[in-house]
């Protein structure tokens, strides 16, 4: 049986004026690739790019938990507070643990509402990154379905959320890597995945600020799955359209998990998206 290169560790940052234990994995060496999670998830996604030697063997991948999420615990006192994310808290805390972990201008490669907020990051902070890679990302969509269901004493808010990411798996998936994938929503805390989408499906601010991004001082790759019904290929090349110089690749057989759900699949158009970003 043979160990993973994989390492896990805990670190603390400040972030909204309180104190937070983040939990963050990393593995191979290189050109550091600083890896974000989809909403109502965790770090796991990103398991099989961080044993894949091909992607290790050139580039430091560090992925974390985001407070609220994993083995990232949520601040004392959330018992008693309502969990809503926010552009501001999760740009800051993005921010807040590069500086923890000495990270210089990594690449930032985010899905879903992390690639969301890879766009934000290429609007506010381009010095910082050495490039994005935006996974599944489009400008704004409102919800189709009522976010509130994923929170409710009626419902068990991780089987209601499985249920709604499993529409958004392509077909063509591992069975075994689907059901995976939908495991780790069924454990989301309670209340998080709904609170995740409280920024996804509401907060529109980036649509303003695509026109601020500069893909000539950090280039922005854009990946979309072609069953993706949540951010479908039509989003992503909308927003792709909206940012001069930006690049977008449509992965055949893939849906909105990626490098979670079929993880061979995703592996070629990853490859692709590194080699844009500056070594």
């Amino acid at each position: 049986m043979s160990i993973e290169p994989i390492t896990g560790r805990y670190v603390a940052i400040e972030q909204g004026g309180e104190r937070y234990r983040i939990y963050f994995e990393e593995a191979g060496q290189g050109r550091p690739v600083l890896c974000l999670h989809t909403a109502g998830a965790d770090t796991r996604q990103w398991r099989h790019v961080m044993n894949d030697r091909r992607f290790i063997a050139h580039n430091r991948f560090v992925a974390f938990d985001m407070p609220w999420h994993g083995k990232s615990l949520p601040p004392e006192g959330f018992e008693t507070r309502e969990y809503l994310l926010t552009t501001e808290a999760y740009v800051e805390t993005i921010l807040a643990l590069m500086v923890a972990l000495g990270l210089d201008r990594p690449v930032l490669a985010g899905c879903s509402m992390g690639g969301r907020i890879a766009l934000q990051l290429a609007a506010l902070h381009p010095d910082r990154f050495a490039g994005f890679i935006a996974i599944e990302a489009s400008d704004y969509q409102p919800a189709w379905y009522d976010i509130d269901w994923f929170h409710r004493p009626d419902a068990h808010g991780g089987e209601m959320g499985a249920a709604l990411v499993s529409a958004n798996i392509s077909p063509h998936a591992p069975n075994a890597e689907r059901w995976n994938t939908q495991w780790m929503f069924m454990q989301s805390g309670p209340g998080v995945f709904r609170g995740d989408l409280s920024f996804y499906t509401r907060d529109n601010s980036l649509v303003a600020r695509l026109n601020l991004i500069d893909t000539s001082k950090t280039p922005v790759h854009l990946l979309v799955g072609a069953y993706d019904l949540t951010c479908t290929p039509e989003d992503a090349r909308r927003t792709a359209d909206a940012i001069s110089g930006a690049t977008l690749a449509v992965m055949d057989e893939l849906g909105h998990f990626p490098m979670s759900e079929h993880p061979e699949g995703f592996a070629p158009f990853f490859a692709d998206a590194l080699a844009r970003m500056p070594k």
